[in-house]
């Protein structure tokens, strides 16, 4: 059996995947995939802010010629469980519907298997969960020990692994849940950009896990999904095994929607907007920058110089809810946002809160996180600012902790990512922003034909109850909460 053990501790910066190679074959030929996603939710409007920062909590201790793809975002209300965005995905022959919560914080794809012990059996995200049968698919396939996609996977297997015995795995979480099983091969189906708004069936042969067993919060109904889709950067995301086949390439991008919820996903190369990038900081685990510094107003914050050094790093990560702070960037950064208006905020639980009559777009300052590069993210008071009650606000930023090796880390979530179109280059190594209107569209090029295709918005509609008001939109969630990576 390989352990994927999430060293993910109290804080939200220590995470360790041990996540190696994964061999695969896709059988396919094509340009560019969709996908329709969704936040689970909706949005972080006119809900419990305690309810955003459990959510936050709970994914910190769980850290998916070249085709493009689309993906259409689903899930409509405030982000309270384990995933915020979910999409689509088909599975098998002959195929069935699975949706799975999109992590970009994560690496492998599992889905629940039939007689799984303790796996959800419905959801109150108004989905109906389906749960994998190998034996029901023609084109599905055991992974045994003595496989090759077996021991690439992970360099070498345990010496219980045996020859004929299924490849086994098991994924902890620092949150005390855990999902274990086998891994399995068969196809899946995604949507293929093929023209203007339009898509064609894409199909690939991926290796991925068949979850049996699980523990913990996964199990709930509340926020229960079929599985994960990890878009991590590690050789066995789903997008790196299409990449490896030539399928795809290894980039795309999402746009979250925080006024009207769903927005844009899509593999491939997005050609129109275009966006400015800055490298990837090298050998970490999810998605990092260098951070220079943070204005409030237009005006630099004093922030302890010692915070802005080459060890300081930015994480960004749609999966997380909001932003997170050094204590020192934290306080410093309370003391400027309460300077106009002399508040003295007072704690409420976990949240800084106060009592404000008034437009607090006419109030408050926006605040902007500059990065090495030109680059620039800023949230504007109605993004960061969250009515609790009438005429009493709370605030959305957060004080986090140190990293275990003393880095100060920032780790910016849907507060800052909403509304922006962020493009992922995993074969550069860049990451890049903007800020865009995700209900429109963006175009992506088509490695064959060289034509560039529009790819608009999508939603997936749910039955769920909660309020609309909170609509985020984003590419896929994205699953646990996007931590550091030990060096």
């Amino acid at each position: 059996m390989v352990k994927i053990m999430d060293l993910r501790t109290n804080g939200y910066l220590n995470i360790l995947f041990f996540l190696v190679l994964l061999g695969v074959h896709v059988h396919v030929k094509g340009e560019n995939v969709v996908f329709n996603v969704e936040h689970k939710y909706g949005g972080l409007r006119g809900h419990n802010l305690k309810q955003l920062k459990a959510h936050d909590v709970q994914r910190h201790g769980r850290m998916l010629a070249a085709a493009a793809a689309d993906f259409q975002l689903g899930g409509n209300g405030s982000p309270t469980g384990a995933a915020l965005y979910f999409t689509k995905i088909a599975i098998g022959t002959p195929s069935k519907d699975y949706h799975v919560q999109v992590d970009t914080g994560s690496d492998l794809l599992w889905v629940n298997c039939a007689g799984c012990n303790r796996c959800p059996t419905e959801s109150k995200l108004g989905i109906e969960l389906t749960q994998y049968n190998l034996q029901a698919s023609t084109s599905g396939k055991s992974i045994t020990c003595e496989q090759d996609v077996c021991t690439a996977m992970f360099d070498a297997t345990s010496s219980d692994c045996k020859v004929g015995k299924p490849c086994e795995y098991m994924v902890t979480y620092g949150d005390g849940s855990s999902t274990g099983g086998y891994f399995v091969k068969d196809n899946i189906y995604l949507d293929q950009v093929s023209g203007d708004y339009k898509t064609s069936p894409l199909q690939g042969n991926i290796a991925f896990g068949c979850s049996s067993k699980q523990n913990g919060d996964l199990g709930t109904s509340t926020n229960a999904v079929d599985g994960i889709i990890g878009f991590g950067a590690a050789n066995m995301s789903v997008i790196s095994q299409l990449a490896a086949a030539g399928t795809v390439k290894k980039m795309f991008a999402h746009c979250l929607d925080g006024v009207k919820g769903g927005g844009i996903f899509a593999i491939g190369q997005v050609v129109e907007p275009k966006v400015n990038s800055v490298p990837l900081l090298a050998n970490r685990a999810h998605y990092t920058v260098s951070l220079k510094d943070i204005e409030v107003g237009g005006e630099v914050v004093n922030i302890p110089t010692s915070i802005f050094q080459s060890k300081s790093k930015a994480i960004i990560d749609s999966g997380t809810t909001l932003v997170y702070l050094p204590r020192k960037a934290y306080n410093a950064l309370m003391n400027k946002l309460m300077e106009k208006q002399q508040l003295k905020p007072s704690r409420d639980g976990d949240f800084d809160c106060f009592m404000y009559r008034g437009s607090v777009d006419d109030g408050f300052p926006p605040v902007t996180f500059q990065f090495m590069g030109n680059l620039s993210l800023t949230a504007y008071p109605h993004e960061y600012l969250f009515e609790v009650h009438d005429n009493e606000w709370c605030i959305g930023w957060q004080e986090g902790t140190p990293g275990k090796d003393g880095d100060e880390i920032f780790l910016l979530g849907d507060l800052l990512l909403s509304n922006k179109l962020v493009l992922y280059d995993l074969e550069k190594k860049t990451i890049g922003w903007t800020q865009y209107d995700c209900s429109s569209n963006i175009k992506v090029k088509d490695e064959t034909s060289g034509n560039a295709y529009t790819v608009g918005a999508h939603k997936i509609s749910s039955a769920s109850t909660l309020d609309s008001r909170m609509a985020f939109t984003f590419f896929f969630s994205i699953i646990s909460f996007l931590c550091y990576l030990l060096k």
